[in-house]
């Protein structure tokens, strides 16, 4: 009679603990933050950013997991989602559809400097996975506080 007790108290335990730990709580990787960093006028720095972000969704969502991805552009980087001087915007507007986990954020700063430095605002290029940030060295700090994971291509 003990050892039935005791066999029965044992499997309600093992199943108490399979209904508090479900598979999704127990592998908490199946969503990932990381947040790029973009901060060069440079041609071949954007599309490595861009190269990196498409290749990070691609394994996560082979490995059935989720991923958000953050783009923080400032200072020159800011060329990149700018309608007048970015050199990958055609790439971001084919980009923006296929991945709509990827979103970029702009720089206020920057883009203050900018409109004092050239007596206008600089225009974004129309997508609606662009937002301003105060500042996008503070956002970038945010996010990693956030647990967001940094790369810098």
């Amino acid at each position: 009679m003990y050892r039935y007790l005791m066999m029965s108290l044992f499997a309600a335990l093992v199943l108490a603990m399979g209904a508090l730990v479900s598979p999704a709580q127990a592998s908490d990787g199946s969503m990932h933050h990381v947040v790029f960093h973009v901060d060069e006028n440079d041609k071949a720095k954007m599309n490595l950013a861009l190269n990196n972000a498409a290749n990070v969704t691609k394994y996560y969502e082979s490995k059935g997991d989720k991923v958000e991805i953050e783009i923080v552009t400032y200072g020159p980087g800011l060329h990149m989602l700018r309608t007048d001087t970015s050199p990958v915007a055609k790439r971001l507007e084919t980009f923006s559809m296929q991945y709509e986990n990827i979103s970029f954020a702009a720089c206020a700063n920057t883009m203050k400097g900018m409109t004092k430095k050239e007596g206008k605002a600089p225009e974004l290029v129309k997508l609606d996975n662009i937002h301003v940030v105060p500042s996008g060295v503070v956002q970038l700090v945010e996010r990693q506080e956030q647990g967001w994971k940094y790369v810098r291509p």
